[in-house]
């Protein structure tokens, strides 16, 4: 299910006229603050409720009344006024803020829908800008038909040609939008198959057991849930052998259930994904439940990362990620959903239809590189040492404890070998008057890359090993980059020719103009 883009949004937010939200909004405030202050107050609720000295159990409901008395507050007092070339929002009353934002200067225009948003035809609307921690503005909540009227004028007037008229003198009509990538379900079933994110919450899950529950009660409990297992496999199997097999049914069993817990997170996250080019913005919108609707402009994103691991491979699929200049932070209040800008514009999909969404958007007609350079010819080298320290620390560890039997460990080297020789074979990078691309990794491979006018500073490295080596590396930095991702940059580089990318890339950088 996809959401239709409004006709008029001139008629729906009309300029010079303050608007209110919409009449519920304070439900939803109301909400989210229950979510911030819902431990304190079943603390008080639960825990106090459970005293003989006349304790008022009553007492947290005054809290509950003092957010609702906040919620109707925040509604009452939030203006929004359309003007000519900004956005205009007023709130508070006692403590009163105006806040001016510039349509050419608002990145990012997310529009969310839980549930409950969409049972009522409401969306929470957070405009954003490349930095600060917390949206420009956020309008929780408006019509689902304003919240669309919202984004398309100010796709429209952020333009930078927003300014041409027809010659009748009358604005010329917003761009129909171009459908890049639309993934169906059997598609999105293929990333929950591929994806760990089940591995991931059920990790997270034992883990926070852990922090939660007292260490010895959770030591019983994962001792008493294994002799039952244990137990409950003897009654089949009268063998080890035959109760080997059981175990292993058991935890392949546990492994595929994972694996569809992992699909079921990735429906409703990307159901109905849609990617468009509208003009100079690419809106991405997905979910099942809770729909979610993002657009930001082309010009903003500043790094691209192509992704494939083994399973993707088995499926011929491949990932596609950017780094946009929006800040990758929470709204501050605890939201999970605020994550800012877009991340994956195609979370699957064909090697060759990622490519095509690449050479489209970022107008990159060469994309892929026809030539990468390679690496040094001792690359592979450095990077078995890591594996090297490693592999004789465990050994060490192992030997002391099983005396030879450690020795074992070392087993492990030729294949360390083998996977160091492949990475470096197949790594490689490439540098071109457009852009520069690195390319890494045999097991699980990955493709990063970004145009050169987006490129903030050129850094060369060189590490004790690497001078050892007669290597250096070069580092790239871009606005927006996420910390948590892979930088840009190119490693295990002969020295000379390390120094001649960071001459020729530095002099590019200070020739161009920074584009972000």
């Amino acid at each position: 299910m996809t959401t239709p883009e409004p006709a008029a949004p001139q008629a729906l937010l009309p300029e010079d006229h303050e608007r209110r939200l919409h009449p519920g909004s304070w439900l939803f405030v109301l909400l989210q603050n229950l979510r911030q202050f819902i431990v304190p107050l079943a603390v008080l609720l639960f825990a106090g409720g459970r005293r003989d000295d006349g304790y008022p159990w009553w007492l947290p409901m005054i809290g509950v009344g003092a957010l609702v008395v906040v919620s109707v507050w925040q509604y009452l007092t939030f203006r929004y006024r359309i003007d000519d070339d900004r956005l205009i929002v007023r709130s508070g009353l006692l403590e009163r803020s105006v806040r001016q934002i510039p349509y050419s200067r608002i990145h990012n225009v997310a529009i969310h829908q839980t549930l409950l948003h969409r049972l009522m035809g409401v969306a929470e609307v957070r405009l954003e800008s490349a930095g600060g921690t917390k949206p420009e503005a956020q309008m929780r909540v408006l019509r689902m038909s304003e919240a669309l009227a919202l984004e398309q004028l100010i796709r429209d007037r952020g333009r930078a040609d927003a300014a041409v008229a027809a010659p009748d003198g009358t604005p010329l009509a917003a761009p129909e939008g171009t459908t890049l990538l639309a993934l169906s379900t059997w598609e999105v079933v293929k990333l929950g198959l591929i994806s760990n994110r089940g591995l991931i919450v059920v990790a997270g899950a034992v883990a926070l057991s852990f922090q939660v529950m007292p260490e010895r009660a959770m030591g019983r409990l994962l001792v008493e849930y294994g002799r039952e297992a244990f137990g409950y496999a003897s009654g089949f199997a009268t063998t080890w052998m035959a109760k080997g097999l059981v175990l292993m049914g058991v935890v392949a069993t546990a492994l595929v259930l994972i694996r569809a817990f992992s699909v079921l997170l990735s429906l409703l996250r990307y159901h109905g994904f849609r990617l468009q080019r509208q003009g100079r913005r690419l809106t991405v919108e997905r979910g099942l439940l809770g729909r979610s609707r993002s657009s930001v402009p082309r010009r903003r994103i500043q790094a691209w990362t192509q992704q494939e691991g083994v399973l993707h491979r088995l499926f011929a699929r491949r990932t596609l990620e950017i780094d946009t200049a929006s800040a990758r932070t929470g709204d501050g209040q605890g939201n999970a959903n605020a994550q800012r800008g877009l991340d994956a514009l195609a979370p699957i999909a064909p090697p060759d239809t990622c490519d095509a969404i690449v050479r489209d958007i970022a107008l990159l007609p060469s994309w892929p590189p026809q030539h990468w350079q390679p690496l040094h010819p001792r690359a592979w080298q450095r990077l078995m040492l890591g594996d090297l320290f490693v592999t004789i620390g465990l050994c060490a560890a192992l030997a002391w404890f099983f005396q030879w039997w450690g020795a074992l460990g070392l087993l492990w080297l030729p294949w360390s070998m083998f996977v160091a020789r492949r990475h470096a074979a197949r790594a490689g990078y490439a540098v071109d008057d457009a852009l520069v691309a690195v390319r890494e990794g045999w097991w699980s491979r990955t493709w990063r890359f970004a145009e050169l006018g987006k490129l903030q500073a050129v850094e060369l490295r060189q590490s004790p090993l690497d001078r050892r080596f007669g290597m250096a590396s070069v580092w790239l930095d871009t606005a927006g980059a996420n910390p948590l991702t892979t930088p840009l940059r190119l490693r295990f580089l002969s020295l000379d020719d390390a120094e001649r990318i960071h001459a020729t890339l530095a002099q590019a950088i200070a020739r161009r103009p920074l584009r972000w």
